[in-house]
């Protein structure tokens, strides 16, 4: 079995339980992949570098992500471009996305061996025109339509199928997947939904009218978000919380569901609920 490891060494002991998870894989029999730009940080461990990513993803059979969640979800993205399950390995402080902890690589058996299920998470398409070009972002969390720097509040049409459903007035407004419920939305008073389900979730952060609520649409739902400013504010929008682009008063934001879904590798049996209350809990310690 090839596995391609990607870790995220600007974390806290990140390295370490990187070299312990490229050790026990090896233990199993496994070939570990790698990019070259890691050769450095992991030279004589018998690791297989590749200077082109593509072709790493390519040919590996499974992906570990060793990092929080934004790695998590980043690498995420990029296995879902070519259908190939993820597992994430929490070195961060949540880990909602994270298959294992670092005190639990021994399950690493079970994936090496596919005793493993694998859970299709749906993920989003945002599209929009800019510089007479159509740009598409796909998205595992969310999509965040808000103000840059100046506080000033926005007002936001919101279309579904081509109808208006309503307006808004808020700092911003945050569409996500059931794995996004978990991150930004959760924080901005939105709903937990189980990542299971096929729905998109619109979140309101910190609306001008308490009336404002989070809204569920169905997964097939066709959504498109306008943002107005009436004092020159600076609007962004941000996908997954790592790709942000600043866009134009007016400009339309399409979003619906994504031909594409992350494969997220389950080895252990254990419930989402109890995993939220956990995490949250962790959370505030």
């Amino acid at each position: 079995m090839k596995i391609a490891v990607m870790p995220n060494l600007s974390k806290t002991n990140a390295q370490l339980h990187t070299e312990r998870v490229i050790t026990k894989l090896q233990g199993l029999g496994a070939e570990v992949l790698m990019k070259s730009a890691f050769e450095r940080c992991f030279p004589d461990m018998g690791v297989t570098f590749y200077t082109d990513f593509f072709r790493l993803m390519e040919d590996c059979d499974a992906v570990i992500a060793v990092g929080g969640d934004g790695t998590i979800i980043h690498f995420a993205r990029h296995a879902a471009a070519v259908e190939k399950p993820i597992l994430g390995i929490n070195v961060g402080r949540l880990g909602f996305v994270a298959g294992l902890e670092t005190d639990e690589l021994d399950a690493l058996k079970n994936l090496v061996d596919g005793n493993y299920t694998i859970e299709h998470r749906m993920m989003l398409d945002i599209r929009f025109e800019q510089d007479h070009k159509t740009l598409v972002y796909q998205a595992l969390n969310d999509a965040v339509l808000a103000r840059g720097a100046l506080s000033r509040i926005l007002d936001f049409q919101v279309n579904f199928n081509n109808a208006n459903i309503g307006n808004y007035r808020a700092d911003g407004l945050i569409v996500s997947t059931p794995t996004g419920s978990t991150a930004y939305s959760l924080s901005a008073g939105g709903p937990v939904i189980d990542p299971s389900l096929k729905c998109i979730l619109l979140t309101p952060i910190c609306p001008h009218s308490l009336m404002n609520r989070p809204v569920v649409f169905g997964s097939e739902s066709k959504l498109s978000l306008q943002a107005y400013s009436n004092y020159e504010s600076e609007i962004f929008l941000t996908v997954d919380g790592e790709y942000s682009v600043r866009v134009a008063d007016h400009q339309s934001i399409e979003i619906a569901r994504s031909n594409q879904t992350a494969r997220i590798i389950k080895l252990k049996q254990d419930n989402f609920y109890e995993i939220v209350n956990e995490k949250l809990a962790e959370g505030r310690n």
